[in-house]
């Protein structure tokens, strides 16, 4: 966990310290990502933590139930713009998701070719 937190904390950092506007625990799991490219392997401990997290990861959305109810008034006056950007985000995201399938198709058939 304390690996885990040191890379948050590193992500958190360097965002600061750089101006970006990505937050830290993004930053973060990039740096250990990249780390974890060059060792070529996950070591036991990070896959051990990984995989507890990963099975409670239901209570991490606890917090931001906990933030709908307690905004559900003004989500109930600002419905039009929330569902508005919901719809076309989900539209946009899906089209750069078959953009992209089609150019790695592309890809994979002229190496084949």
């Amino acid at each position: 966990m304390a690996v885990l937190l040191f890379y948050q904390l590193l992500g958190t950092v360097v965002g600061m310290l750089l101006g970006l506007s990505i937050p830290g625990p993004v930053l973060g799991m990039i740096f250990l990502f990249l780390s974890l490219l060059l060792m070529g392997r996950v070591p036991e401990f990070l896959r051990f933590t990984s995989s507890n997290l990963l099975a409670h990861l239901s209570l991490l959305f606890i917090p931001a139930g906990v933030g709908v109810i307690t905004h559900l008034q003004r989500i109930g006056s600002e419905w039009v713009a929330i569902v508005t950007t919901l719809f076309v985000s989900t539209v946009v995201s899906m089209a750069v998701t078959a953009l992209v399938m089609q150019k790695v198709i592309q890809l994979l058939q002229k190496g084949d070719g």
